[in-house]
């Protein structure tokens, strides 16, 4: 198993690592025997086998008139690997290069809004987490809105109860309309409440160019969802700054 596990790891797929094992344990051998000691049909076989010798992890030759297909010394598979690594760091030097192109493409198609769902409390830390770095690439002031739910409040940090720590590290400062009892100042926050006897059914978070709803399924199940949409975010800000000045 220890094995097979690390031959996945190079990349390899389960039917790939039954015919390499195949041949290390039996040796020369012709088509129709490795496909039954891998327990492959005979076409998928030929397919691995020829990527296989591709990979120089296997070689062939003839004998009467029969080919026959042999294991390359195994110590293939660390210079496999070292090419493997090359070719890695390479992509990673191209990727670096075109990733200003890439975000020129993206932000382009930020004009139509997007709209991505999450499930459960990852889904929930997942928002956060965005919520974060992407006010971290927002210009200043580094300041979002919140409109906090007393119903959603405890569902928010079960798998990042850090969050709070993480924002103050990066110095970025949130403004936050308190609906229903509770919640408190942490730092680089402003409370107001617009009541403090009753909540409502979705937390909502306006930040740079997006907006994130949070809201709480029958079964206890937290779920969100965040919309790029810079005008969508635009008017939730002027609502919440409207908002902002009339509970003073």
């Amino acid at each position: 198993m220890v094995i097979e596990r690390t031959l996945q790891k190079l990349g390899f797929n389960e039917k790939e690592i039954a015919v390499f094992l195949a041949l290390l344990r039996r040796g020369p051998q012709a088509v129709r025997k490795i496909a039954a000691e891998a327990g492959i049909n005979r076409g998928t076989t030929y397919d691995i086998l020829k990527s296989l010798r591709e990979q120089g992890l296997v070689a062939y030759y003839h004998q009467d008139t029969h080919q026959y297909f042999v294991a390359e010394d195994p110590e293939k598979l660390k210079t496999l690997l070292e090419q493997r690594q090359r070719q890695l760091e390479e992509t990673k030097k191209e990727l670096v290069d075109l990733i200003p192109e890439l975000k020129s493409v993206y932000d382009k198609s930020g004009e139509k809004p997007v709209v991505k769902y999450y499930d459960g409390f990852k889904g929930i830390k997942t928002i956060l987490l965005d919520v974060l770095s992407t006010m971290a690439e927002a210009p200043a002031p580094k300041e979002y809105y919140v409109y906090s739910s007393a119903d959603i409040r405890k569902y928010l940090y079960q798998d990042f109860p850090n969050f709070t720590e993480e924002r103050k590290k990066r110095k970025i400062r949130v403004k936050i309309i308190a609906l229903g009892e509770g919640g408190k100042v942490l730092g680089l926050d402003e409370r107001r409440w617009l009541s403090q006897k009753k909540g409502a059914p979705t937390y909502i978070i306006t930040y740079y160019k997006k907006t994130a709803y949070i809201s709480v399924a029958k079964d206890g199940t937290p779920r969100g969802i965040i919309i790029e949409d810079a005008g969508l975010a635009q008017t939730q800000r002027f609502l919440f700054e409207h908002l902002w000045e009339t509970l003073k």
